[in-house]
């Protein structure tokens, strides 16, 4: 479980990176990392917890969501504070 757990994180980085150099986000290397990190984490736990999916497809899946949701919702409460 320990092995799959670390398996996660190392794909999410890559993601979050590939994603990063490809031009498909515009956060920052760091940051996409740590969003899609956060996301493959989450999708982890939920894993775990109801058992379904294969690790892999999982972590790959939950981090482009998590790089699609996160910025999109961070830049529009950004925007809402900015019209006040």
């Amino acid at each position: 479980m320990f092995m799959i757990l670390m398996g996660t994180v190392v794909i999410a980085g890559i993601v979050g990176y590939i994603s990063e150099k490809t031009g498909f986000t515009n956060n920052g290397i760091i940051q996409s990392i740590i969003i899609c990190v956060g996301g493959a984490f989450l999708a982890y736990f939920v894993r775990i917890m109801f058992g379904f999916g294969s690790p892999g497809l999982n972590a790959i899946i939950s981090s482009l969501g998590a790089l699609i949701i996160v910025p999109t919702h961070w830049r529009s409460s950004v925007r809402d504070r900015r019209r006040r």
